[in-house]
């Protein structure tokens, strides 16, 4: 569930077929000038985002000649400008060369089947919205970097960049899940989440609730922290004082758009946080 940060040295955290989430793979990689890092994961497409600092990208699939993708990423940490990204289909392998002093790199995946083509995804693409209020302690941000896009061009990942809004706050709320396969009720995704704080000595808690009769777990999360939800409902909720963001991997088991299930007993609060319904629909 709960992953403590530690130096994976550029191999993955979640790792193909995961027992856990095996609809999702993630990745940290972490280079210097120059430096290059091949990255594959058999069975799965995968985005590579920038978390810091500046890459160049060359895709090569067994169907398609080598793309380059060039000056990916122009922000120096996850709380400055809007990301950039690099779509890699299945099958394909991407080779990523830092061209900055130093880059953090996320490379997050969801299985599937069908190669697609890469694709660039710029600052000016990212999907945004923004929701709650300070009043319901709901304030987010989204920024979406493979969310809502036309059919056949990604299969079953979506890929988004949370913020609390102000410091302290509530995420994931009111609790929902995605565990079991029922359209239109609710979709299965596994899930992954990457945290980080500002100031980075700040903290929250990722709270899972398994069964609806049933006391959940709270798990302490810090910057550098990862989380893997694979069922239940999973709030989560930064401390005061604290800014979170949490880089945000979804894989679906049949379908790309997520469809969330509302624990009964606080769905109504869709209906007194601003602009929730709006944050739902976006995540297709």
């Amino acid at each position: 569930m709960h992953i403590p940060p530690y130096d994976n040295r550029n191999g993955p955290i979640v790792d193909v077929n995961d027992q856990r989430v095996p609809l999702t793979y993630f990745n940290i990689v972490k280079l210097r000038r120059d430096e290059h890092f091949t990255s594959t994961a058999a069975g799965y497409e995968t985005c590579i985002v920038p978390a810091h600092g500046t890459i160049d990208t060359i895709v090569a699939g067994p169907d398609f000649a080598e793309v380059a993708f060039t000056g990916i990423g122009e922000r120096t940490s996850v709380w400055e400008n809007d990301p950039s990204a690099v779509y890699v289909p299945v099958g394909a392998t991407a080779d990523i060369v830092c061209r900055s002093a130093d880059a953090e790199v996320f490379v997050g995946g969801a299985r599937f089947d069908v190669a697609y083509r890469p694709f660039v995804v710029r600052p000016a693409d990212i999907d945004k919205v923004q929701y709650g209020s300070d009043e319901t302690k709901t304030h987010r941000k989204i920024k979406h970097i493979l969310g809502k896009s036309p059919p056949g061009r990604v299969g079953r990942l979506l890929v988004s960049e949370l913020f609390t809004v102000g410091a302290g706050g509530w995420s994931g709320f009111p609790p929902h899940k995605h565990d079991t396969d029922r359209p239109p009720v609710e979709s299965h995704h596994d899930e992954v989440y990457n945290f980080r704080f500002r100031p980075e000595h700040g903290f929250g808690l990722q709270l899972l609730q398994v069964d609806d009769d049933r006391l959940g777990h709270a798990y302490q999360v810090i910057s550098g922290s990862t989380i893997k939800i694979s069922r239940g409902y999973h709030p989560s909720v930064a401390a005061p004082g604290y800014e979170m963001y949490y880089f945000t991997i979804l894989g679906g088991e049949s379908q790309r758009p997520l469809i969330q299930y509302f624990q009964p007993a606080h769905a109504y609060q869709v209906e007194t946080i601003p602009g929730i319904k709006d944050m739902i629909a976006k995540f297709k």
